[in-house]
């Protein structure tokens, strides 16, 4: 009738039909067979998939960790230990990516790019902290992927896979950053500077916010370089970039201007309200 829910084609043939017909597929046929295969490998696949997020979450927990660790060598009486444990740390998270490249063999990592390129980035991130810190330089993508070359040294990590599985398997492993995680990387490395930054003029460091004034600006004009071209991401992390680079030559006009009428231990308040305001103004959170 007129206002009624017209029947689909299928509709007019009784449930049972329709199950019988389901069942009288041959399942050894050529057909069957090949959707089988495709099922064993999407299921493996997004298998792999699921391991290498939680390795990426792992490898982004253990390098936070260990940025903030690092900010504790400004404070530290013994600087040299806060930087031989945060190796130690940072060699705990290449022991994860050490996993990241044994279940890459043989797979194209662009395909799971999306799955390890947070834990990727906060590695570089941290690695770079951790190398400011030591040369005030800036760590290149080529010497981050030497440090991520490994070895078949450690035969504990692969006692639960088959012995004909390790016979194929190569004896080194190797990943790359690719310069996208590079340049998002250190893009966030800025941020870790401006709190560097403040917390050295809490502890009476006067020299290095000029020091971190200088590096940022040599990498704010870098990442000006590549403007617009650039991917999308990178393109995002150049308004936070600018943000930190306005904060330390802010804290830098405040020394310069006012560093001998305030003193050291008020310092770091008046660069903290600062900021403060500066967020406000701008509508950040």
């Amino acid at each position: 009738g007129s206002g009624g829910f017209r029947k689909r084609k299928h509709d007019n043939f009784p449930h049972g039909q329709r199950r019988e017909e389901k069942e009288n597929v041959d399942p050894p046929s050529a057909l069957m067979t090949s959707f089988k295969s495709f099922q064993l490998e999407l299921d493996t696949r997004h298998d792999k998939y699921e391991r290498l997020v939680k390795l990426s979450r792992d490898i982004t927990i253990e390098s936070k960790r260990t940025i903030f660790l690092l900010h504790r060598f400004t404070s530290a009486p013994n600087g040299e230990e806060i930087l031989s444990e945060s190796e130690v740390k940072l060699d705990a998270v290449r022991r994860k990516i050490k996993q990241v490249a044994q279940e890459l063999i043989g797979e194209d990592m662009y395909q799971f790019h999306r799955a390890i390129s947070p834990g990727l980035q906060e590695y570089v991130e941290a690695v770079s902290f951790q190398y400011f810190i030591k040369t005030r330089s800036l760590i290149s993508v080529e010497e981050i992927n030497k440090q991520l070359i490994f070895t078949a040294e450690d035969r504990e990590e692969t006692t639960n896979m088959t012995s004909s599985s390790c016979d194929k398997q190569p004896h080194t492993w190797s990943l790359k950053v690719t310069p996208v995680d590079y340049l998002l990387g250190v893009a966030d490395l800025t941020g870790e500077l401006m709190r560097l930054c403040i917390s050295s003029v809490g502890n009476g460091d006067i020299d290095t916010p000029f020091e971190l004034s200088q590096f940022l600006r040599q990498i704010y004009d870098g990442f000006t370089f590549i403007g617009n071209t650039g991917p999308y991401e990178v393109s995002k992390k150049l308004y936070t970039l600018k943000q930190s680079l306005a904060k330390v030559e802010n804290a830098c006009y405040t020394l310069k201007v006012r560093g001998s009428e305030i003193p050291k231990h008020m310092l770091a308040d008046v660069f903290s309200t600062k900021t403060e305001l500066i967020d406000q103004e701008e509508g950040l959170p």
